[in-house]
């Protein structure tokens, strides 16, 4: 089953058991899925799965960001709303990896590029962003690879 119809069946599902958060996470995901096929020219189509995944990023970094700014403006009843929302869109996501696999990936992509300088952090964070895709906060990735080059 792909992404979409995942998506699709679930938010059938929650329309039924009457989950108003869950209905309007995913009724918010197949109106972004909808734009970005009109962005892609492609209105009627079905994403790929890869496509979608990138949807659900997009939306998840959307509602981090909120939360950062409503705990920062001291608004806790529109953080919880965002993190409820968060939640949601988090179980449609890659597991993501763990300190540990995190740093073991860096050494080899350093090692495999050839890295030795600051200078080729670019380098090495595009290379692990695309092997990793949703799987890897680039924030955290950043300075890890950051930390390791210095």
């Amino acid at each position: 089953m792909s992404l979409s119809e995942q998506i699709e069946k679930e938010y059938i599902q929650a329309y039924k058991a009457k989950d108003s958060v869950r209905l309007a996470v995913l009724r918010l995901l197949k109106t972004a899925a909808k734009n970005r096929l009109v962005e892609f020219k492609r209105p009627g189509g079905e994403l790929s799965d890869a496509e979608m995944l990138d949807v659900i990023i997009r939306e998840s970094k959307q509602r981090q960001d909120s939360i950062e700014q409503y705990t920062a403006a001291r608004r806790a009843d529109l953080a919880d709303k965002e993190a409820a929302e968060l939640k949601i869109l988090q179980e449609y996501l890659p597991r993501p990896l763990s300190r540990e696999e995190l740093a073991e990936i860096i050494e080899t992509t350093i090692a495999d590029l050839q890295a030795a300088a600051p200078r080729d952090m670019g380098r090495v964070i595009s290379a692990i962003m695309a092997a990793y895709k949703g799987r890897v906060d680039g924030k955290i990735l950043s300075e890890a690879v950051k930390k390791r080059l210095a």
